[in-house]
C-alpha cells in the first residue's frame, strides 16, 4: 500500500508542475474590456521586470453606429519615457522589451471632438513567455508536438526562476531598508533618552540654585 501511494505521488508531481506552469502562463496573458467615455481616460498598469518582452493588441469594438469615435493611445515606462503614442485610431499594436523595472502604463481616451461619445475597447496584453511566437519557433527549429510543449515548459521554468531571483533581491533590499530603519530608530531613542536626562539634570540644577538664592535650602 505504501509503495502504491508513493508511485501515485511520483506520477502526480509532474502533472501538478505542468498545471502550475500553464496557470502561470495564463496569468501572463490577459484580455481587458473597458468602456471609454469622452469625459476622461482609462489606464491599465502592469509591474514588469527588466528585459521582458511585452506585446499588446487593442481594438475598438464595433457597434450599431457606423462612425464610432477614434481614440488616442499612449504607453509610458516607469520613468515616463514614451513607448507608444497613436492618435485617431480604432485599432493597433505595441511591442517592446522593457529597459526599466517598474510599473508600465497604457492609457486610452476618446479624441476631444467626440463629445458625449463612448466606445468599448478590447486590450490583449501579453508579457514574457506568453508574448513569444511559438509558431515561428516551431518552424525555425523544426520542432513540434511534445518537444514543442517541453520547450514551452522550459521557457516557463526560466521565467519562474527569474521571478524567484527578483523576489529574493527585493526581499534583500527590503531587509536592508528595515535594518537601516531599525538602526536609525535605535539611535533616535538613545539620543532622545540622553536629551531627556540632560534636560532633567538642568532642571534640577536650576531649581537647586533657585532655592539656594531664596535661602530655602
Amino acid at each position: 500500500m505504501g509503495r502504491r501511494s508513493t508511485a501515485i505521488m511520483d506520477a502526480a508531481i509532474p502533472l501538478i508542475v505542468v498545471m502550475l506552469a500553464f496557470h502561470f502562463v495564463a496569468e501572463e496573458a490577459e484580455a481587458v474590456w473597458m468602456t471609454l467615455r469622452s469625459t476622461g481616460m482609462k489606464c491599465v498598469s502592469e509591474e514588469i521586470q527588466h528585459n521582458v518582452v511585452v506585446l499588446a493588441d487593442y481594438v475598438v469594438a464595433p457597434d450599431e453606429h457606423a462612425n464610432y469615435p477614434y481614440i488616442t493611445v499612449k504607453v509610458t515606462s516607469p520613468y515616463g519615457n514614451n513607448l507608444h503614442h497613436k492618435e485617431n485610431v480604432t485599432h493597433g499594436q505595441f511591442a517592446f522589451t522593457t529597459d526599466e523595472a517598474g510599473t508600465y502604463l497604457a492609457c486610452f481616451w476618446i479624441d476631444s471632438h467626440y463629445k458625449g461619445s463612448e466606445v468599448n475597447l478590447n486590450l490583449e496584453w501579453k508579457i514574457g513567455i506568453a508574448a513569444k511566437d511559438w509558431e515561428s519557433v516551431a518552424k525555425k527549429e523544426n520542432v513540434e508536438g511534445v518537444e514543442l510543449e517541453l520547450r514551452k515548459l522550459e521557457g516557463v521554468v526560466e521565467v519562474i526562476h527569474e521571478n524567484l531571483l527578483h523576489l529574493r533581491r527585493r526581499e534583500a533590499d527590503m531587509r536592508m531598508v528595515s535594518e537601516r530603519t531599525n538602526a536609525r530608530v535605535a539611535w533616535f531613542s538613545i539620543i532622545s533618552l540622553g536629551v531627556g536626562i540632560l534636560a532633567s539634570g538642568l532642571q534640577l540644577w536650576h531649581l537647586k540654585r533657585y532655592f539656594q538664592k531664596k535661602k530655602l535650602i
